[in-house]
């Protein structure tokens, strides 16, 4: 599939601040607890601003709360569903990213199971009828392409995810993605945030992780009437005599400019942030997985963590959380501060 765009002059300033954010980050040295913490942050930022941009009634505080504390609030069980699934799904690309996968059609469909149901959720099939897009009216939006073209567009798309790979900035690709994902709505509900993760996934997968510092969603949210209508490249409804063969190089122009804006916040929050590298603690923390990391950074925001904590930070049962947890006392980082069998409490020992 050849996806028609031109590099303007606004684009290439785009990808041109994207690279000087990128540089200016990953040259600068931040303590491990401060980058642990602004991880946790993005986590949550993203996954707040891509549900909220479906309708979710959370406050940022409020999902925070569901995330780091386990929390359900009465009469929104849905919105905090939701909040839970987008959160894991985070957690999934990173496993991915640790386990260095491929972007596959498996995958893509996995991870809108996790997005629409949860960690534990067998990929979702593509949709088998027709999925129409309409405004508050009733009016129709949008038409996507026949349900039996599916399965063929989804093929078309991730084979040229990889064959793109070395080829085109790995920002492009992103963009072109999330576009082409929505354009075909292979599912019937959640395409919208299956399409920001997996423009995330590419982003991380390709180099531009920024110490998975950013939220790329809270851009989109800011402005929402503009998201919509950037991704609107045709003015006819129905995917076959519009977006089939589209020019995208205006939703393509938006999603690097806000990619740009986020960017030079990070890079200027990061600086702010910036210090002297502390050798033991750098040396300590190269010693743990990416599970050990997340729990270490558990401890910026409370002394005493329990197995529960654990468990809802990796996404494990409580059984394996307190298995990972004797391990970590084994090796000498953790000591129990609370002994008791029910009330069982960890932090950090002196080393």
């Amino acid at each position: 599939m050849a996806y028609r765009f031109i590099f303007t002059p606004e684009i290439v300033r785009s990808l041109q601040a994207i690279e000087r954010a990128r540089a200016e980050v990953t040259l600068t040295v931040l303590p491990p607890s401060i980058v642990e913490r602004l991880r946790m942050q993005a986590r949550v930022r993203s996954t707040h601003y891509s549900t909220r941009i479906e309708g979710n009634r959370l406050t940022l505080a409020e999902a925070e709360q569901v995330i780091l504390d386990g929390k359900t609030f009465a009469g929104r069980e849905r919105d905090t569903l939701e909040v839970k699934h987008y959160f894991q799904a985070l957690e999934q690309v990173e496993q991915w990213l640790e386990a260095e996968a491929p972007i596959t059609e498996e995958r893509v469909q996995k991870l809108h199971a996790v997005i629409y149901a949860g960690r534990w959720a067998k990929a979702t099939p593509y949709r088998d009828g027709q999925n129409v897009i309409r405004d508050s009216t009733g009016g129709i939006v949008y038409l996507p392409p026949e349900a039996g073209d599916v399965p063929a567009l989804m093929a078309e798309l991730v084979s040229w995810i990889q064959a793109n790979e070395t080829t085109l900035p790995v920002p492009v690709i992103a963009g072109i993605t999330h576009y082409q994902f929505v354009t075909i709505h292979p599912f019937y509900d959640g395409n919208g945030r299956t399409a920001r993760a997996l423009a995330t996934w590419i982003l991380y997968r390709g180099g531009y992780d920024l110490g998975r510092f950013y939220a790329l969603e809270e851009i989109y949210a800011s402005d929402l009437q503009g998201y919509y209508d950037a991704l609107v490249t045709d003015p006819h409804h129905n995917y076959y005599d519009g977006r089939v063969s589209a020019e995208i190089t205006t939703w393509l122009a938006y999603f690097l400019r806000g990619m740009a804006t986020v960017f030079e916040t990070v890079a200027h929050e990061v600086r702010d942030h910036a210090v002297l590298e502390k050798p033991t603690e750098q040396a300590f923390l190269r010693q743990l997985d990416r599970r050990g990391r997340i729990v270490y950074g558990l401890f910026e925001r409370q002394n005493d963590i329990t197995a529960n904590d654990v468990a809802r930070a990796l996404g494990l049962s409580p059984r394996q959380a307190r298995e990972l947890l004797s391990e970590w006392v084994g090796q000498g980082w953790l000591i129990i501060s609370e002994p008791s069998r029910k009330l069982r409490r960890y932090r950090l020992s002196a080393k």
